[in-house]
């Protein structure tokens, strides 16, 4: 039996390959002749040639094997470009939903262009922690997983719109043939009612949503609120370190974090994105008109706007007891009070970005939160000057560049967030296993994750070393801080070393014992992935 087993592999081994036949388009040269380069063509292959693209300097040849004719036809004298042409475009998929029509920004972000059909995915979990949702309308009674209030009035009632927006654009029922079609077609919502009857949002009850969505197993979290930031006037500023520990417990749980980078208020346009979009690791979101330009009352901010998504004339549902009378369609926002009917600002831009990571998520379930986050902001369209900007971050959300994004190489997945600081508080530095030589993998960004801190317990005398290896295009600073700092920004670190750029190896023998916190910091305006080993002796 061993015999004819070997036998049969030899013979498979020595097996002609299997032909396939097609057609192949070749670019010609400029001042190449197309007859001759098709005679050649013919001769070569002995398919079947046609000059009838030669106005676009091409010909076609149909050969009787595509992967052997390939290269034969690249070795002809006057040949630019050989390409198979077995790889037809697809028509993209286009809603029943009849205000399609009406929702201008879906054609523009291609929020439909990676699918001929709509594929079935993973649900996925996003939180709306906003004013809550009209419960009775039709495009959302079946989308939300569970509602929940934090403030005084239900979930389920919704008395100024606002939250019933977002949710529409996130999860609205596509293809059903009602009203409008939500990007997220896989999601599930979790409505998280945080406004009050006055309109406000009571911090404390924002802080409790976002853990409740946490612990509900929420992958995405959309935030269109937010609190004016000004670093230029501390009594203007509303940083809220509450607001900052339930963003980082939503971040240290694997959740992508998006919100609104704010619309201004007296100063137009204003310099700063409000809170809190200006927290690290959350993706903050500003406005375009539908010509791509950025409205006047989008904040800008050069380090926290991360992308761009459209934010004036949006249409989407509307609770449908706040629709004005006699006006249809009664339940979408048409036929909202003014304010609502134009659909304007950097709130309803963010929903289309937390659509767009959940359909990340539903399509490759495992990529993080980090990842997501860089698949959003590398698939961006430029629109305003080359790179990051103030006014637009990464540029113009791309849905469907987004979803091709996952068949290339993936970023660098970065498990520890959100270690950000010093200090034994949950979520701050990550503590690394007792083990005196493992290998950490993480990343560093200026603009989203500035800095990484990581704890290391070392006794009177021990010796310390820190070998650190890092991407081509990540500057680095290594700093080690000694036991009792509570945070890197407000004390003098032990030992700097500035500006390393691919390997640099930092020793320290302790003078006292306790937690020491070894930061590594990102250069101004540098991103990458790098390696870092702790080894104690």
């Amino acid at each position: 039996m061993r015999i004819l087993l070997a036998f049969a592999v030899a013979l498979a081994l020595t097996a002609p390959a299997v032909a396939h036949p097609g057609k192949v388009a070749v670019g010609l040269e400029r001042g190449a002749s197309p007859t001759r380069v098709a005679a050649a063509a013919e001769a070569r292959t002995g398919g079947v040639a046609s000059t009838e693209l030669a106005p676009l300097s091409a010909i076609t040849v149909r050969v009787a094997d595509v992967d052997w004719a390939l290269p034969a036809l690249s070795r002809i004298r006057g040949v630019s470009y050989v390409e198979r042409l077995d790889r037809p475009r697809r028509v993209a998929f286009v809603p029943n939903d009849p205000l399609f029509g009406d929702q201008w920004y879906l054609p523009l972000v291609r929020a439909f262009d990676a699918w001929p059909e709509l594929p079935v995915l993973n649900p996925v979990l996003v939180a709306v922690v906003d004013s809550g949702f009209d419960g009775d309308h039709p495009d959302l009674v079946d989308r939300v997983e569970e509602a929940r209030s934090f403030v005084s009035s239900p979930a389920t009632t919704d008395s100024i719109g606002h939250g019933t927006m977002v949710a529409g654009e996130i999860a609205a029922a596509t293809n059903n043939g009602t009203g409008i079609a939500g990007i997220g077609f896989p999601v599930r919502l979790l409505i998280a009612k945080v406004v009050g009857g006055d309109g406000s949002i009571p911090l404390e009850a924002e802080a409790k949503a976002i853990r409740w969505a946490v612990d509900r197993g929420a992958r995405v979290i959309n935030l269109s609120l937010g609190g004016h930031r000004d670093p230029l006037n501390s009594a203007r500023d509303t940083f809220s370190e509450l607001e900052a520990a339930a963003v980082r417990y939503a971040v240290a749980n694997g959740a992508v974090v998006v919100a609104a980078t704010g619309n201004c208020d007296a100063v137009c346009p204003y310099r700063y994105a409000s809170y809190p979009a200006a927290l690290p690791h959350v993706i903050g979101v500003s406005a375009l008109r539908s010509d791509s330009t950025v409205p006047a009352f989008s904040n800008r901010d050069r380090r926290y706007n991360d992308l761009s998504a459209p934010g004036v004339g949006i249409v989407s549902t509307f609770p449908i007891s706040l629709s004005e009378p006699e006006c249809a369609p009664a339940g979408y926002s048409l036929c909202a009070p003014d304010e609502y009917r134009r659909g304007e600002g950097t709130s309803f831009a963010a929903p289309l970005v937390s659509a767009t990571a959940a359909l990340l998520l539903a399509s490759r379930p495992e990529l993080t939160a980090s990842q997501v986050s860089s698949l959003l902001t590398g698939s961006a369209t430029d629109i305003a000057v080359p790179g990051r900007d103030g006014k637009t971050g990464s540029g113009r959300l791309d849905v469907a560049a987004a979803v091709a994004a996952l068949a290339g190489p993936l970023p660098v997945s970065d498990r520890f967030e959100s270690n950000d600081d010093a200090g034994k508080e949950a979520y701050y530095a990550y503590f690394p296993s007792k083990k005196s030589k493992r290998v950490l993998a993480a990343t560093l960004d200026y603009y989203e994750d500035q800095r990484d801190v990581y704890a290391v317990r070392l006794k009177r005398g021990q010796r310390l070393t820190v070998t650190y290896r890092g991407s081509s295009l990540l500057g680095t600073s290594i700093a080690l801080w000694s036991p009792g700092t509570k945070a890197v920004e407000t004390a003098s670190p032990l030992r700097v070393l500035a500006g390393v750029s691919v390997r640099a190896r930092v020793r320290y023998r302790a003078k006292r014992g306790g937690w020491h916190f070894v930061e590594l910091r990102a250069a101004r305006g540098t991103a990458g992935d790098y390696r870092v080993a702790v080894k104690r002796r």
